[in-house]
């Protein structure tokens, strides 16, 4: 259910997925977009958009944690695992503190990942 949740953030707007990488990419802008929607409804004191927000941005990373590959990722795959359950836990913080400080680091970490991943796609279309 919750992974139906963080696909159905994209197939709304009849986006056909091209490659993994794209949704990959795709689910990061969308952690990005919606944990800005978080932080505002916050700023605003909407509880809320605050929670249906925070709700979204956990279904990604959910879906992220979910569809990890141990086998074919190895140490990747566990730094990664330990990240988005970390995410996970500002993020239920962020709600229950109501408090844009996690939803802060939530940004900076997700921009960081998706710089990576574009610098890493963009290496491999190079080669």
């Amino acid at each position: 259910m919750r992974s139906n949740l963080a696909y159905s953030a994209y197939s709304q707007n009849n986006i056909s997925i091209e490659s993994s990488e794209k949704l990959i990419k795709m689910l990061y802008e969308g952690i990005l977009k919606f944990t800005a929607q978080a932080k505002r409804a916050i700023e605003i004191d909407d509880i809320e958009k605050r929670v249906y927000w925070i709700n979204r941005t956990t279904a990604i990373f959910a879906e992220l944690l979910n569809s990890l590959n141990y086998e074919a990722g190895g140490n990747v795959a566990h730094y990664l695992s330990g990240l988005y359950t970390h995410q996970l836990k500002l993020l239920a913080e962020a709600n229950m503190q109501n408090s844009t400080k996690q939803l802060d680091e939530v940004l900076l970490v997700t921009k960081e990942l998706l710089s990576a991943w574009n610098d890493e796609t963009s290496n491999d279309l190079d080669n």
